[in-house]
């Protein structure tokens, strides 16, 4: 039960994440300055979350994700959580 907490809880911040990342689409003008600041943020918060190579490349994809223009509706922070405790899952082999 604790673990389903875990991965629920993770789900839930990287969904409200995922929209800090989008507020700069509010404010016109001041969005690209925001995304600057936010950038190196969500790559930090990122690799925090998840560890190891995955949470690397995922932080290394947020940050990027933030900066380049007209990416900011893509929910990054979402789609590890997706793949953390789903589609990685599809290609681990289970023990015998």
């Amino acid at each position: 039960m604790a673990d389903s907490d875990g991965k629920m809880r993770k789900l839930l911040l990287g969904l409200l994440l995922d929209g800090v990342g989008m507020l700069s689409l509010l404010v016109p003008g001041l969005g690209p300055a925001l995304d600057l600041v936010w950038a190196p943020v969500a790559g930090w918060l990122m690799t925090r979350m998840y560890a190891g190579r995955a949470g690397k490349a995922a932080g290394f994809i947020a940050f990027a994700e933030e900066l380049l223009p007209g990416t900011d509706v893509v929910p990054t922070f979402t789609l590890m959580w997706i793949y953390t405790y789903y589609v990685s899952r599809l290609f681990t082999k289970a023990p015998k």
